[in-house]
């Protein structure tokens, strides 16, 4: 769990976000938002075969969460470096992890803000899956906990 994480926050603060091109930040945006729908399919699957269905539950969203902030922090540092007028400055990795956090906390510092069109519409995307996508992969890992924990009829009639 710990060792998913660290590689992942590896991975974002290797990777060289700040020489991509618009593709690369659309293709970053879907393709991770396609991989974070599949690694919460594989999650829930994980959870209904567990032994430890709470455990592994809290596991799931331990790795989720991350990818998910990930996910976003490295669009913005694309999309700042490709427009000087997205955030109104440069976006280090750190600044763009920072502002995925405070936008998925809801704190909104006003230090860090989206000023062109396209930046709100990616954050105001990230609002709006922090509490859809969020909440449907809180919802339906849980419940694969509790379908996990029922009673089992494995007797044949």
């Amino acid at each position: 769990m710990a060792g998913s994480v660290a590689a992942l926050v590896t991975l974002y603060f290797l990777l060289p976000l700040d020489r991509s091109s618009a593709g690369v930040a659309v293709t970053i945006l879907v393709v991770g938002l396609l991989g974070f729908v599949a690694l919460v399919a594989f999650q829930v699957r994980s959870v209904t075969r567990s032994p430890f269905p709470g455990l592994r539950a809290v596991e799931a969203l331990t790795t989720s969460v991350p990818f998910f902030l990930l996910l976003f922090a490295g669009t913005y540092v694309v999309m700042a470096k490709l427009s000087d007028g997205s955030f109104g400055i440069p976006l280090t990795h750190t600044d763009g992890l920072y502002f995925a956090v405070t936008v998925f906390a809801t704190v909104g510092f006003g230090d860090l803000t989206a000023k062109s069109e396209a930046a709100r519409l990616v954050v105001t995307g990230q609002m709006i899956a922090d509490l859809v996508i969020l909440g449907v992969a809180v919802k339906v890992i849980t419940g694969a906990v509790s379908r996990r924990r029922a009673p089992r009829d494995d007797t044949i009639s």
